[in-house]
């Protein structure tokens, strides 16, 4: 059974945010949500427990990844192009050279691989211990290490991630910040905007699990997210994520 921690105060979010909707929403389905009002400094969880558990963060890693490339001078801007392998897989947006910008849009895993390589571990290491990205591990393949369940964090430690990032307080250069901020993929609605990233990937089980986090700005505030489910098949996950965060999003009239 879920154990389900709801936060209340007197804010639009709170008046809206309903412990057994956000349940409904769920169903037997096992994920949580985290998420942070910033101009009331409130937190909102549905969960609890899960939400500190850590897991493989899969492609939201691409935040934080294209920080390294960018703050290493590997990556020139967003417009760097890297050239494609000429190895087919299964998406064909990867089937090509592609460009930073591209590459996260795309979640092209060769090209953050290509960058992690250049990269390198020592100075990866060094990255992840200066923004205490989750548990901070590399592991052995410096070019897979966000995706083999080496590095985990939780939907706590990415919204504590996003805050830091959203306003400037890693230790990166403004300049690479505003870059990955414009090449992140959004969704425009008609009173907010969403800016976000996507991952999925396997737990050490095998059980498939789904990410989305980010961040939507609305009527002078900002509101952090992090969301994670997980199911058995790379479909029901991919579709559960897809569902289910943005109907929770927009029952608390984040989305809107």
């Amino acid at each position: 059974m879920l154990f389900v921690s709801i936060s209340f105060s007197i804010t639009t979010i709170a008046q809206t945010w309903d412990s057994l909707k956000a349940a409904k929403l769920f169903g037997k389905n096992v994920g949580t949500i985290v998420i942070y009002d910033k101009a009331q400094e409130r937190y909102y969880r549905y969960n609890q427990p899960r939400a500190a558990e850590r897991f493989t963060p899969a492609s939201t890693f691409k935040i934080p990844n294209s920080l390294f490339g960018l703050e290493s001078g590997i990556i020139t801007d967003e417009n760097h192009l890297l050239k494609w392998d000429g190895v087919k897989r299964w998406r064909k947006e990867w089937n090509q050279d592609n460009t930073l910008a591209s590459a996260i849009k795309y979640s092209v895993v060769w090209y953050y691989q290509e960058l992690a390589r250049q990269i390198g571990k020592v100075k990866t290491e060094k990255y992840l211990k200066d923004i205490g990205y989750g548990n901070c591990r590399v592991g052995e393949k410096v070019d897979y290490y966000w995706l083999d369940n080496s590095l985990k964090i939780s939907a706590e430690e990415q919204i504590a991630f996003l805050k830091r990032f959203y306003d400037y307080k890693l230790p990166f250069s403004k300049r690479s910040v505003d870059i990955v901020k414009k090449i992140m993929p959004e969704e425009k609605y008609k009173k907010s905007v969403m800016k976000f990233k996507t991952g999925t990937g396997n737990k050490e089980d095998g059980t498939w699990i789904a990410w989305l986090v980010g961040y939507v700005e609305k009527k002078g505030n900002v509101y952090f997210f992090a969301f994670n489910i997980e199911a058995a098949t790379f479909e029901k996950v991919d579709r559960l994520r897809n569902k289910i965060s943005r109907e929770v999003l927009k029952q608390s009239k984040i989305l809107n």
